[in-house]
């Protein structure tokens, strides 16, 4: 393909993508209440534990903030939704300079990517109300707590993609694994400095300063280390059954040709 073919094809791909989001978007904007009720509920969930005397809601400061939020949740929840169709559209922009195997490796990886993310968001999601709780814990009885929407539900929405984008972890060790940099054999060797470097990460990651929600993030992120460490031991062992014999051999052998 010539240059300007490539861009051509780049245009279509990126109108696909940004006419999914649209769509998704616009989707999110009709489930609004429900995205809202669910995303709200562990703050419901404490005011309705305290009482009806409880001062524990969201504050809308401004005319136009309503609306602002609404767009921002839509936009962010047809992120979401869209996922499977613009990660597709980016694989097939890449997919016509592949080899036939880098084709299959990276469709397995396309395969892969998306139930990862949409995976570690659910589990953000499920994460989430104690997280809330624990923060709102902390307000005295009797004392007033209405944090502003927008930046609630910055705190909820940067959450939740924090999971999402942390259980790619795996796919990255594998990756690396394909192209050889980084085998089997180093990641059970460093699986100690790889624990720490998880939980230092999950800690900077999760924007909760307690330990619950940093073991929650951090635990499954192990369990896919050692996921990852397998499938990687599965490639290094395929790789050397098919590794040819003469390549063992040494500089100063005869070849039998």
């Amino acid at each position: 393909m010539s240059l300007g073919d490539h861009l051509r094809e780049f245009r279509r791909r990126l109108f696909i993508a940004a006419a999914a989001l649209i769509v998704c978007s616009v989707i999110g904007w009709y489930l609004f209440d429900t995205i809202y009720e669910h995303l709200t509920a562990p703050i419901a969930n404490i005011a309705e534990q305290r009482g009806e005397g409880s001062l524990i809601d969201l504050n809308y400061a401004g005319l136009t903030a309503a609306f602002s939020q609404r767009l921002s949740l839509s936009i962010w929840a047809g992120t979401i939704m869209s996922a499977p169709m613009w990660l597709w559209q980016a694989w097939a922009f890449v997919v016509p300079g592949l080899t036939r195997k880098e084709k299959r490796l990276s469709l397995m990886f396309v395969a892969a990517i998306v139930p990862l993310f949409l995976g570690g968001c659910w589990f953000g999601y499920t994460t989430l109300p104690k997280a809330v709780e624990i923060l709102l814990g902390f307000t005295p009885e009797g004392a007033a707590n209405l944090p502003e929407a927008s930046l609630y539900f910055a705190f909820v929405t940067r959450f939740i993609l924090v999971f999402g984008i942390a259980f790619l972890f795996p796919v990255v060790l594998v990756a690396l694994n394909v192209v050889g940099v980084l085998p089997a054999h180093v990641m059970i060797k460093g699986w100690r400095p790889a624990v720490v470097l998880i939980v230092v990460f999950a800690a900077i990651a999760t924007p909760t300063p307690d330990p619950y929600t940093m073991l929650l993030l951090a635990t499954p992120l192990i369990v896919l280390y050692f996921v990852a460490y397998g499938i990687a031991r599965l490639i290094d062992r395929r790789r050397s059954q098919d590794r040819p014999d003469w390549l063992d051999a040494s500089d100063e052998e005869a070849s039998p040709l």
